[in-house]
């Protein structure tokens, strides 16, 4: 059987395919179902119960139309590309699944997966920067050969890396939806992770356009005015204001170190009386 001519991204499919020693003498096998299990390093972690389901029916009627790429693994088939047809052939109760056998190392089937799934449209954006990060960490390719292989410019791959930066809360509304990468990309404005996370919660419950959030992100960022300062409180002052409400006359206090003194206005003799009287009391004058 001919090789199925599968193209898209960057050296695509076919060229991985023939690293991996898929020629096109290799022809379509049936496996039963049960015999094939999920690759752990699927770059895809969500799927959409509604898309399984409608996959589920269309199979159902016109069968497995495009079979998954899996490699052997002993008596078991781990799956390379193609489990989410996997996933709808089980729920369409089919025992046997059509499966293209290639022989790939764990590199070459990380990078099959990511390009299949990325071709389809099937990541999201949480998904495809986990993948881009796990072939850069775990199979030591750099961002320009990430780059080289899906057909994205170097630029692309780093800004999806550092979608990972964000803090669980935003990754989370990412992965479900809730925010686009365009979203994302502006609440990385935000350095505080607090703020981010709860800007990426207010960008999801009220639903906010990119440019909304454009806005938002440029309120918090804004360093907010310092508090006029108060003058400071003039205790001189107050303290004058005080003994001349109990006493009824002109104070004055001059702070001057050890030359500070208080000068009490009096008009003769028995008004110098009163206030000793109401500043020292009665006992002190008559003792004078």
């Amino acid at each position: 059987m001919a090789k199925p001519k599968l193209t898209g991204l960057g050296r695509g499919l076919d060229a991985i395919l023939v690293d991996s020693d898929y020629s096109s003498g290799d022809s379509i096998s049936s496996v039963r179902i049960n015999d094939v299990e999920p690759n752990k390093n699927q770059p895809r972690k969500v799927f959409q119960q509604e898309e399984l389901e409608a996959l589920s029916d269309s199979i159902v009627k016109y069968g497995v139309i495009s079979p998954i790429t899996v490699r052997q693994a002993g008596d078991r088939y781990i799956i390379i590309a193609g489990e989410r047809r996997w996933r709808a052939a089980r729920m369409a109760g089919l025992s046997e699944i059509p499966v293209i056998i290639i022989s790939a190392d764990d590199k070459k089937a990380a990078e099959i997966a990511l390009v299949e799934n990325i071709q389809r449209s099937d990541l999201n954006p949480v998904e495809e920067a986990q993948a881009y990060a796990a072939l850069i960490e775990q199979y030591g390719l750099t961002q320009e050969e990430v780059a080289e292989q899906i057909g994205k410019s170097r630029s692309s791959v780093t800004n999806a890396l550092r979608l990972l930066d964000l803090p669980d809360v935003a990754l989370a509304l990412l992965a479900a939806g809730k925010l686009s990468a365009g979203h994302a990309k502006v609440l990385l404005g935000l350095k505080d992770a607090k703020k981010l996370a709860e800007a990426a919660q207010k960008v999801a419950d009220s639903e906010l356009s990119v440019r909304e959030t454009e806005k938002l992100v440029k309120q918090l960022c804004a360093q907010p005015k310092p508090e006029k300062e108060l003058p400071p409180i003039d205790y001189t002052r107050a303290l004058e204001t005080a003994i001349q409400d109990k006493i009824g006359r002109t104070v004055k206090i001059k702070q001057n170190g050890a030359k500070s003194s208080i000068t009490i206005g009096f008009s003769d003799n028995n008004d110098l009386e009163t206030v000793l009287r109401l500043l020292c009391g009665d006992d002190f004058v008559n003792s004078l």
